[in-house]
C-alpha cells in the first residue's frame, strides 16, 4: 500500500548517523543522499526518507505518529535499541519487551522526536 514514509529533521547529518546505526544493527545498508539532499533508506521495496522541510519551517514529530520497522528476532529489536539509544535515541514507553501476543518490540524517539518502533513480525 505504501511507497515511502518521509520524516523531517532540522540535522540530517545527526538523523543519519542515528538511522545508519539502527538500520545496521537490523542488517541493513547505510542510507544515500539523492539529488534533492534527502537521507533514503530502502529495504525489501519499502523506503524511509528524511529531509529538511521543505516550507523552511522547522520539522516536528507527529502528535500520535508512530513508524514500525520490521526486525528479523528479538535479537535484532534489541540491537535497534540499543544502536538507537547510543546515537542520539531516546527510549520511550516500555523496556523492549515480549507481548502477550508473542511479538517483540521496542520504541524508540528519534533525535528529531519522531516515535519509531521495532519488532517482530511474528511471534515466536
Amino acid at each position: 500500500m505504501f511507497t515511502h514514509v518521509m520524516i523531517g529533521s532540522n540535522d540530517l547529518e545527526r538523523a543519519r548517523i542515528f538511522y545508519n546505526a539502527t538500520f545496521a544493527a537490523l542488517g541493513g545498508a547505510p542510507g544515500a543522499i539523492d539529488s534533492r539532499g534527502r537521507l533514503i533508506y530502502t529495504h525489501e521495496g519499502s523506503r524511509l526518507m528524511i529531509t529538511t522541510p521543505i516550507n523552511g519551517q522547522p520539522a516536528t514529530a507527529a502528535n500520535g505518529g508512530t513508524i514500525g520497522i520490521a526486525a528479523a528476532s528479538p535479537a535484532h529489536v534489541l540491537a535497534w535499541h540499543d544502536a538507537g539509544v547510543s546515537h542520539g535515541g531516546t527510549s520511550i514507553e516500555t523496556p523492549p519487551t515480549e507481548r502477550p501476543n508473542g511479538i517483540f518490540v521496542a520504541y524508540l524517539r528519534d533525535p528529531d522526536g519522531n516515535k519509531l518502533t521495532a519488532r517482530t513480525q511474528t511471534a515466536p
